[in-house]
């Protein structure tokens, strides 16, 4: 199984930008497609946006072109660009393969978007 860790989260105001890392171990990650997802308090972890292995991104309509999912095979790693962060951006943001109830990899701790002014 492939361990996950979530990195680059934190504070920030309505409109400005965060970068999220993800860090993979395993041999397998480059053919998993994987995904970020985000569990706000007191609602169901959703699937913010998807990557193929070969890097074809999908995106939450919520996305509305804010984000910008990537992965590096190479380095086992994968990313996600968040602009014009809005309140409703608030939540714990996790990398995990796609599907979310996929056994190819497990769910790290995560990590905290806070949007706020």
């Amino acid at each position: 199984q492939v361990q996950l860790v979530e990195s680059g989260g934190g504070l920030v105001q309505p409109g400005g930008s965060l970068r999220l890392s993800c860090a993979a171990s395993g041999s397998i990650f480059s053919i998993l497609p994987m995904g970020w997802y985000r569990q706000a308090p007191g609602k169901q972890r959703e699937l913010v946006a998807g990557i193929t292995t070969g890097g074809v991104p999908n995106y939450a309509d919520f996305v509305e072109g804010r984000f910008t999912i990537s992965r590096d095979n190479a380095k086992n790693t994968m990313t996600l660009q968040m602009n014009s962060l809005k309140y409703e951006d608030t939540a714990v943001y996790y990398c995990h393969s796609v599907p979310q109830t996929s056994k190819a990899t497990s769910w790290g701790q995560g990590t905290q978007v806070t949007v706020s002014s």
